[in-house]
């Protein structure tokens, strides 16, 4: 799409905006149960544009992301009634007689730029926010992604009109034209790099940003955890979706005690769920282009690697593998792996973790796997991170009770559930103040006298 359309369709959505067919909360409602409908209806072609793209099995597909995105549609349209209601404040005896209330108001002309790891999943999931909110909204997904691409497409198309929520498809070239455009928010979910240039051009115009970013997110066992259990969770959440996941473990940092014991539970757990040829696993994703696959080759180092480490380049995938005796200068430490590759590196003593972590960018995730109760308190009270788990991993980001979002290097903001509305809000501070009386001793001439000591004793 050239630059003067996309300029046009954001006139377009400006228009429609202001005519206020977006606020009725009847109308937010109707759009998302139009959008549920479409996923229902579309579940199949979903799952094979996701195995198209990624290689994702149907159920790998429902469960992490058609599955996640039906959940927080159904639950903005349970909610979003209360979420919409203004709220009575206390107002100070000083304001009397008046009403303090405080008002969610929708931003107006939202972009969201999603990723390809899930590029369902992180497209439609802000969109339901965006329209609960009350907002337009164009869509951009990632250009490296595109089966998803068409689907998205196709379903946001016969659900809405250009006017209220479209999708531009593409790639720099149409990224650069939206980013240039003056929106009343974006949401933007992507690589760190990507996030800094989506920042500065946001800045630009003064317009409020998310970004969900990622970062090398530590996985932490220490010499308490149940270590079978540990490495059966581990697994499944550093190689779903190949290790395309932002908020997979990075990387292992394993009490030194217990490393070898850990290391055969992982060689054990890698082998039961993925089989002794995981290339040959039907239900084994692909990375997502060859540039990425070459990329994860090169942080792979063959003589620390106990697990796994072949590859097939006709199907872009790369076997799960395990490293050990991993140092911090190793290519694998440098970079978000982002790919099936576990490094495992070792601490002596607990207390180390907060010398070795307290020094890093702050992560998206953080995990812990340790029966001790001090150990659990300590992390999560002296740590930054986003969000994470205490014996699990991945879990957490698919609640909508709860909000999801980087800190520091590794974003600004959260969403998914109530979180994901009012980031798409702005709250309005409102004192409806009544006519009825009007106390008089704020105007001019003071009065030092009994006024002067009444206002003394209501702002004390």
């Amino acid at each position: 799409m050239e630059a003067k359309d996309i300029e046009k369709l954001l006139k377009s959505q400006r228009e429609y905006f202001r005519s206020g067919a977006t606020l009725p909360i009847d109308f937010r409602i109707e759009m998302l149960k139009k959008l549920r409908s479409a996923v229902k209806k579309y579940e199949k072609e979903i799952g094979e544009a996701l195995k198209s793209d990624l290689g994702k099995s149907d159920f790998e597909g429902f469960m992490c992301e058609s599955g996640l995105v039906l959940t927080e549609i159904s639950y903005m349209i349970r909610h979003v009634r209360r979420f919409a209601k203004k709220k009575i404040v206390y107002t100070p005896l000083a304001q009397f007689a008046s009403v303090s209330y405080k008002k969610p108001s929708p931003y107006g002309n939202t972009l969201i730029m999603s990723p390809w790891n899930y590029p369902f999943l992180l497209t439609i999931d802000p969109l339901a926010n965006a329209i609960a909110a009350g907002n337009t909204a164009i869509i951009k997904p990632s250009a490296y992604s595109p089966a998803t691409s068409t689907m998205v497409k196709k379903i946001i198309g016969e659900c809405f009109p250009p006017e209220y929520v479209a999708v531009v498809t593409g790639g720099r070239k149409e990224n650069a034209s939206l980013l240039e455009q003056k929106f009343d928010f974006v949401f933007f979910t992507g690589s760190q790099n990507v996030g800094k240039e989506v920042l500065r051009h946001t800045a630009e115009h003064l317009t409020p940003a998310v970004l969900e970013l990622g970062g090398k997110s530590p996985c932490i066992v220490d010499s308490t955890a149940k270590l079978k259990l540990a490495a059966k969770r581990i697994v499944f959440g550093k190689y779903l979706n190949c290790g395309q996941t932002c908020v997979a473990p990075d990387y292992i940092l394993c009490e030194s005690s217990v490393k070898d014991e850990f290391v055969r539970e992982i060689v054990k757990q890698v082998k039961k769920q993925y089989g002794e040829k995981p290339l040959e696993n039907p239900d084994y994703g692909k990375i997502i282009n060859e540039k990425h696959f070459e990329r994860l080759l090169g942080l792979i180092d063959s003589k620390k690697v106990i697990l796994g480490g072949s590859s097939n380049p006709k199907t872009q995938q790369i076997e799960p593998t395990v490293m050990t005796d991993v140092t911090w200068n190793d290519a694998v430490m440098q970079e978000e792996i982002f790919g099936p590759i576990m490094p495992i590196l070792t601490f002596d003593k607990f207390e180390d973790i907060f010398d070795i972590l307290l020094d890093k960018s702050k992560p998206l995730a953080l995990y812990l796997f340790s029966e001790d109760k001090k150990h659990i308190r300590s992390v999560t009270e002296r740590l930054s991170y986003g969000g994470g788990c205490i014996n699990d991993t991945i879990i957490h980001l698919a609640t909508s009770e709860m909000g999801f979002g980087g800190v520091g290097e590794s974003g600004m903001g959260a969403y998914h559930g109530k979180e994901g509305f009012d980031v798409f809000s702005h709250t309005k501070s409102i004192v409806d103040k009544k006519t009825w009386m009007d106390l008089p001793m704020r105007y001019q001439p003071y009065n030092c006298g009994l006024y002067g000591k009444l206002l003394h004793m209501f702002l004390r």
